[in-house]
């Protein structure tokens, strides 16, 4: 089968950074579910595992992790799937990822594509959904449904991947006031159409941004992209008792700002339950069957901001590259080999 994969941490303007390789199509253990990939996106994840985890001559290493595919064959143990189904996910990060014909992935991670999308538009949607449910409603505890004064949720660098669906989520799931940052007029824009109440610009200081709509300490924050540079705003804006949450790996921020004011801190990581096996695996499936669900009911859309034509070595690393500009709206995509 066509894979594409790399050996040396390389920048992607090097034609050795990804390239196009065979391999054998792998068959599926008990649990797993044998893939033909449609589509996959790109992640900031990708690129960061790029540059820190190498391959050899013998198994070059293969990333992606977002998919959207057909179920070729199953496990003796698999229960939630059958072959013909089609199926989108995020897949775990001690495995080959998704940049392949073919691809492995444990059933307890998947779910059923959402009917009313295309594949391209469906690979758009796992790891990013994954991310910000769990971010919501796992780590920062924020009660599904409309109560009255839910509080304000800001969400810093919210027109990327994961920004664009957790706006999405916030707004049409809880009573939460959103406000989402973005530095540039057009993924203000885009902020603005995914549902949040109000848009503030990270560039400037965040704190004043905030308090011009008239609020002055925000119940929950969630930082997305350099929140060492924004930490001493967060500190400054986080309500006593609030929490704070984060995705990205930030040079060292002193979390002793927090203790005056009783704050909480959460790291969101959506490979913690693959990586660990924990007993509750399963409810990235479940969370994936409800993200299906909830667009085919038209609640939420898809996050596909561009398509970078089909899946091979020179057009992931264009896709790399657009990614490592920080300058991306939405999330890209690649479709068919």
């Amino acid at each position: 089968m066509k894979a594409i994969g790399y050996i040396q941490s390389l920048p992607p303007s090097d034609p050795k950074s990804l390239f196009d390789f065979e391999l054998p199509k792998p068959s599926p253990g008990p649990r797993d579910l044998l893939v033909a990939v449609r589509a996959v996106s790109v992640n900031p994840v990708d690129t960061k595992i790029r540059m820190r985890a190498q391959g050899t001559e013998a198994q070059p290493k293969i990333l992606g992790f977002d998919c959207a595919g057909v179920v070729e064959s199953v496990g003796a143990e698999v229960k939630f799937f059958k072959p013909g189904d089609e199926v989108f996910y995020a897949g775990a990060i001690g495995r080959p990822g998704t940049n392949a014909e073919f691809h492995l992935i444990d059933e307890r991670l998947a779910g059923h594509k959402p009917r009313t999308l295309s594949f391209a538009q469906a690979a758009a949607l796992p790891l990013t959904s994954v991310t910000a449910w769990e971010l919501l409603f796992d780590r920062l505890r924020i009660p599904l449904g409309k109560p009255h004064q839910a509080g304000t949720l800001l969400v810093i660098g919210a027109s990327g991947g994961v920004g664009s669906i957790l706006i999405q989520l916030a707004r049409r799931l809880t009573g939460c006031t959103v406000i989402g940052s973005a530095s540039r007029i057009e993924s203000q824009h885009w902020v603005r159409k995914n549902g949040a109440h109000h848009t503030v610009d990270h560039s400037k200081r965040l704190s004043e941004e905030v308090r011009k709509l008239g609020i002055q300490h925000v119940e929950y924050i969630i930082g997305l992209t350099h929140t060492d540079q924004h930490f001493d705003e967060v500190v400054e804006l986080i309500a006593p008792q609030g929490a704070f949450a984060l995705i990205d790996d930030p040079a060292l921020i002193d979390i002793r700002k927090f203790k005056t004011k009783s704050a909480s801190l959460h790291w969101e990581s959506m490979f913690t339950r693959s990586t660990f096996q924990t007993p509750d695996m399963i409810e990235q499936h479940r969370i994936l069957e409800q993200i299906s669900t909830l667009v085919d009911e038209s609640i939420i859309r898809t996050t596909l901001g561009s398509t970078a034509g089909r899946i091979t070595a020179a057009n992931l690393r264009q896709a790399h590259q657009a990614i490592e500009s920080n300058k991306s709206i939405g999330k890209i995509v690649l479709e068919g080999f």
